[in-house]
């Protein structure tokens, strides 16, 4: 990644479908001088958190729909010491569908098209659209950027991208896998060839991206050639409420036989599922394994599930590399459940991954956890900002 010696912040907004998580980072040194987030936006449990460096923990209520919570976020940002020497803004957006390849300079044909991809991304881009707006009204003499989840995986073949569906439905309506998480994969890939004293262009890498959502990626020099997630982020692994892969008649039978509405299902897929919906218990993986150690055995069928399913597909994306340097763990449950990453290397020795019991309980924020005998394995702490914000310098011209 570039390398700079001034002092450059960078306004990062990551806008969820109820969420707005936003930082401002200096790319010359990492430091972080604002971070903060608004949760639960459009119910009573709204509420804005935020932290200047070297200043308390702030706290407010938020009234209101996204929109009242933007203005709250850009104010928080306003009020900064750094606002005014911002070099630019990067916006994380979903989804680029097939315009984008890479992060871009927003104008006004950019925002036509990922107004064009609402269709692919229903609950995420219209929020990234009204982020954009709003902070443009707000800071209108910065480049904006926009940092696209899908782009990353743009270098994926076409026998890894076109569904076996009739051809038109590609040719005619784009439907295609696209994949998601595309921002820390590529992030990832950085970290662990310089983990692994190797150029990016040697390296080949699985990373897992383990969250409430969860993604796999192989890369291979940097480029993404194959992933989990396909047309939506409900394809691929089980993840904390999504179901991931699953006989594609079940929807069907589930209105046919069950008098569920498309809407309904759609709910139950996405929201229902995955580790919530076997545990009927939670989708946090640490209530889950508090739950294991109280003989809930809902729970533990739940994390098995998650972990045999995980460790199939490593397994399955293994054929998209010539060699495997490194897997890589990142994301929440990635990073910081330990249990979770040994139950899954277990049923891949084959593969010759062995995992180091005390490195394992020991990591820190990047940390190779793997025994000696063994294929490198990896911790690497997600940050998606630092590359966002590297994409903003580079298009800033700074």
């Amino acid at each position: 990644m570039k390398k700079v010696s001034n002092i450059l912040p960078v306004f990062v907004l990551n806008c969820g479908s109820s969420s707005i998580k936003f930082m401002i980072r200096d790319v010359a040194n990492g430091k972080v001088y604002l971070t903060g987030v608004a949760d639960a936006i459009g119910s009573k449990k709204a509420s804005l958190h935020y932290c200047h460096a070297g200043a308390d923990k702030q706290q407010q209520s938020i009234r209101g729909d996204f929109a009242d919570a933007m203005r709250l976020v850009l104010e928080v940002v306003r009020q900064s010491d750094k606002a005014k020497a911002l070099i630019g803004v990067g916006h994380r957006v979903v989804h680029g569908g097939e315009y984008f390849s890479a992060s871009v300079v927003i104008d006004s044909e950019v925002t036509d098209r990922i107004r064009a991809c609402i269709k692919l991304a229903p609950l995420h881009n219209p929020a990234n659209l009204m982020g954009i707006e709003q902070a443009q009204a707000v800071f209108p003499q910065l480049t904006h950027v926009a940092v696209f989840d899908t782009a990353f995986h743009h270098s994926l073949p076409a026998h890894a991208y076109i569904y076996a569906l009739p051809y038109y439905l590609y040719r005619d309506h784009h439907i295609r896998r696209y994949g998601f998480h595309g921002t820390n994969h590529r992030y990832v890939s950085h970290v662990a060839a310089d983990l692994l004293n190797k150029s990016l262009e040697d390296s080949h890498i699985i990373s897992a991206h383990l969250g409430n959502g969860c993604s796999l990626a192989a890369i291979a020099g940097g480029k993404s050639v194959d992933t989990t997630m396909g047309l939506t982020p409900l394809e691929g692994l089980v993840m904390g409420t999504r179901c991931g892969n699953i006989d594609p008649s079940i929807p069907g039978l589930l209105i046919a036989q069950h008098g569920l509405s498309p809407e309904a299902v759609d709910q139950l897929l996405n929201h229902q599922s995955g580790l919530l919906g076997i545990s009927e218990l939670s989708n946090d993986m640490r209530e889950l394994s508090l739950a294991v150690e109280q003989g809930n055995q809902q729970a533990k069928l739940a994390i098995d599930i998650f972990c045999y399913q995980l460790a199939k597909q490593i397994a399955a994306i293994s054929v998209a590399l010539p060699c495997i340097d490194a897997l890589v763990f990142t994301g929440g449950i990635g990073e910081n459940a330990a249990v979770i990453r040994h139950q899954v290397i277990a049923q891949l020795q084959h593969l010759k991954f062995k995992i180091d019991p005390v490195k394992n309980t020991q990591t820190n924020e990047n940390s190779d956890i793997s025994a000696v005998d063994s294929t490198a394995i990896l911790v690497v702490k997600a940050n998606e900002e630092a590359m966002i914000a590297q994409d903003v310098l580079s298009l800033t011209g700074e």
